[in-house]
């Protein structure tokens, strides 16, 4: 897929779990496992899939994955599989090296979003990308510096602290434009300032969903994570967000779900449903 001068292709980094309670919040476990059943630690498979465009002279990241430097008690804890794809070795299939990357997009800093934005050389942890300038909400990096007791254990510094130190970071304030073609969202149910991408070239629109809408499952308003920190405002960001998408005809790319990487969604009799899957690569 093509959009806007962008060619769109979706990046496997590995596969990861959690618990299946937490990522479905108020849903009973009898209706959201029949789409995602746990394993014997009640840890359902999840994608951490993300977004690379390539175009307009530039190579541009949304979100990392996991990354590599986790310890192993938790790399066990978080079902961290990365034996068939990492994110280097989908990046060196479509011919992108490291160094090759311009500009990385983080829509957050939670582990799984922002684990791969740095790599561990020796004794010191540094950018992945050495050429590339890495974006991320001022109002969101201010919160992971002083997380709640609610959020703290999503935060890893080594994923960031980094690129600050090494001068690569730099701070969106709001919606808008951030490169040709391509705006920000903000918001604030899952996480503060939270951002999420959207490609558009006033005829095709592609929305990339982060922790707003997780997984397919999710688009059904309710399904709501019990991770997010504001699930009332999520609720209300989910339902403006997914009639724009259902009216406009969005692409929709989810970066979690382990089937699905994007799709069409329509409005039914009982909510939102995927009437349409689409195939970026």
């Amino acid at each position: 897929m093509t959009i806007g001068g962008y060619r769109v292709h979706a990046i496997e980094t590995g596969r990861f779990g959690l618990d299946g309670g937490a990522m479905f919040g108020v849903v009973p476990k009898v209706l959201w496992e029949r789409s995602d059943p746990a394993d014997q630690r009640n840890r359902i498979d999840m994608a951490a899939r993300p977004l690379l465009l390539v175009g307009n002279g530039r190579v541009i990241l949304v979100d990392t994955g996991n990354g590599d430097k986790m310890p192993e008690k938790l790399r066990e804890i978080y079902k961290i599989e990365t034996t068939r794809t990492t994110l280097r070795s989908s990046l060196e299939i479509l011919g992108v090296r490291p160094g090759d990357v311009t500009d990385v997009i983080l829509t957050h800093l939670h582990f799984d979003h922002a684990g791969g934005a740095t790599v561990r050389e020796g004794e010191k942890v540094v950018p992945a990308f050495p050429n590339a300038r890495y974006y991320v909400q001022r109002e969101h990096w201010e919160a992971a510096l002083s997380p709640t007791e609610r959020d703290q254990a999503s935060f890893f510094r080594e994923d960031f602290l980094p690129l600050h130190e090494q001068g690569v970071l730099h701070f969106t304030d709001g919606d808008g434009e951030i490169l040709p073609g391509i705006s920000l969202e903000v918001f604030y149910g899952h996480t503060t300032a939270l951002q999420c991408p959207v490609v558009s070239d006033g005829t095709s629109t592609l929305f990339y969903c982060a922790d707003l809408v997780p997984m397919v499952a999710h688009v059904q308003l309710p399904w709501i994570m019990a991770y997010d920190l504001r699930p009332v405002v999520t609720l209300e960001e989910k339902r403006k967000t997914l009639a724009r998408a259902a009216a406009e005809r969005w692409v929709l790319f989810f970066e979690h779900d382990p089937r699905v990487a994007s799709a069409r969604i329509s409005r039914g009799e009982r909510g939102y449903v995927v009437h349409e899957r689409v195939a970026l690569n």
